[in-house]
């Protein structure tokens, strides 16, 4: 009997041999993009700085890459500093149901394979839509229906950095030759990701996405000196979903219209640089500005969410509307509905609109300590297929006002065009990459499938950013 894994390497291997469709290839490219604005954007954090460190202590031979740094790096270190820095801002793209950032752990994957082994654009794109259909299979195998959620995040596991780690690993493995099955079979072994920083803090969850990527990469060339992987690792006895799903996992979700059905093109874009489940609340606040509310014109705000995001986004409630760091106000539903009524930059709210200081203004800590984050039983039944938010605002003169937003501004319902990711990217570039170098980034991203290798691509991006 074909094991799951096995099915999941055919398909890698005829999807890399006979290519994609060409909406999927389109989606990847605008995924690259995303991820490579993102990597130049995160040298604001003090976090990256530590993280590139790290990368240059290490030494070792110049194989790829790492954003921001003039030298190559090996290939496994440029995944693991890529994979950090597209994810530490929050500002990467997320598929729902499972509640995965896909892109941030596979594109540094690929990528860094891709230029270590000579591989060609087309092949970038191919590589990276496989690893994002098994990053999110993976992901669907441990959503239950009648849950309404994800059994990873349930656990209190990260399953970004889990399922992404795997689908890093097919990516890496189809651009080095190397055989998926076995990949996938080593990459269990290094899988891992806990969630609880989401709660109370730490910047722990910044890595994730690089030893993801990391591991991928590394699993890859391993399995190319011989390594082997058991080919039921992931429903076997003690394989990958008995480890971290303790059994209770779901194998259509990873086999069904594989090959003819692609989740790619709908991984939900993110038009804010924080945690998902903040966004309809950012819309919200965004909306009564419109209307004319001013901060001081509020009385009290209650957002209603599905219950499952309250643990994120709403408690502790005490530290929720006092974040201390702009880290902690993107995880922050009080700051997030706060910052959507005094407005920002970027497509609504862009990156300067989470920092330290913001965080802790007064004139915000003011409203934020007016805000409530409670269940909401319409919001309940929609997620985890968007993030909702039902806000309502009551005036000091006693108006109620009222905001649902039910569905996510970046995935299919209302996606973003082009033009506002070209604006994301010139948002997240500014000041560190002058116009010129953007603009060869975006056209080696527009003309990658016909590229002999990601050289032109890369290249631009070889400078130290501040």
């Amino acid at each position: 009997m074909t094991t799951l894994a096995q099915q999941l390497g055919a398909f890698a291997e005829q999807s890399y041999a006979g290519g994609v469709p060409d909406d999927v290839a389109a989606s990847v490219q605008q995924r690259v993009l995303d991820v490579l604005g993102l990597c130049v954007a995160a040298h604001r954090l003090p976090t990256s700085a530590a993280a590139i460190g790290h990368v240059l202590d290490q030494g070792g031979h110049p194989q790829a890459t790492a954003v921001g740094v003039p030298t190559r790096v090996t290939a496994a270190q440029a995944a693991f500093a890529n994979g950090i820095l597209a994810h530490s801002l929050d500002y990467d793209d997320t598929h729902l149901p499972s509640v995965l950032h896909p892109s941030a752990s596979v594109v540094p994957a690929a990528l860094a394979a891709a230029e270590h082994a000579g591989a060609s654009g087309e092949q970038v794109v191919r590589a990276v839509a496989v690893g994002l259909e098994v990053a999110v299979r993976l992901g669907m195998a441990g959503y239950d229906e009648q849950l309404g959620n994800s059994v990873f995040f349930e656990h209190g596991q990260h399953a970004t950095s889990i399922t992404g780690a795997m689908g890093s690993a097919v990516a890496a493995s189809l651009l080095y030759g190397a055989d998926p099955v076995d990949a996938l079979g080593l990459t269990a072994s290094m899988a891992a990701g806990v969630i609880e920083a989401n709660r109370t803090g730490g910047t722990v969850k910044r890595l994730h996405c690089g030893l993801a990527a990391q591991a991928g990469v590394t699993a890859a060339q391993l399995v190319r000196r011989g390594f082997t992987g058991p080919p039921t690792v992931l429903e076997g006895r003690f394989g990958f979903f008995e480890a971290w799903l303790h059994g209770q996992f779901f194998p259509d979700a990873v086999t069904d219209a594989l090959g003819s059905h692609w989740s790619v093109p709908g991984i939900f874009f993110k038009p804010y640089p924080a945690n998902h489940f903040t966004h309809t609340s950012i819309d919200a606040g965004c909306a009564f500005r419109e209307r004319g509310i001013l901060p001081e014109d509020v009385g009290s705000i209650v957002i209603g969410a599905p219950a499952s995001v309250i643990r994120t986004i709403g408690q502790p409630i005490e530290v929720k509307r006092a974040p201390e760091t702009g880290y902690q106000a993107q995880f922050s539903g009080p700051y997030a509905v706060t910052a959507g009524l005094f407005g920002g930059g970027g497509l609504g709210l862009g990156l300067d609109d989470f920092t330290d200081e913001l965080a802790q203004d007064p004139a915000r800590r003011a409203v934020m300590a007016l805000v409530d984050v409670v269940p909401d039983p319409r919001c309940d039944a929609i997620y985890p297929f968007q993030f909702p938010a039902v806000v309502t605002l009551t005036t000091t003169s006693g108006e109620v006002l009222v905001e649902e937003v039910l569905t996510n501004r970046g995935g299919p319902a209302r996606p973003l065009s082009d033009d506002e990711l070209a604006t994301k990217f010139a948002d997240n570039v500014a000041g560190r990459l002058d116009a010129d170098a953007a603009s060869v980034v975006r056209r080696a991203v527009a003309g990658l499938r016909t590229a002999t290798d990601v050289t032109d691509l890369l290249s631009p991006l070889k400078k130290e950013f501040r």
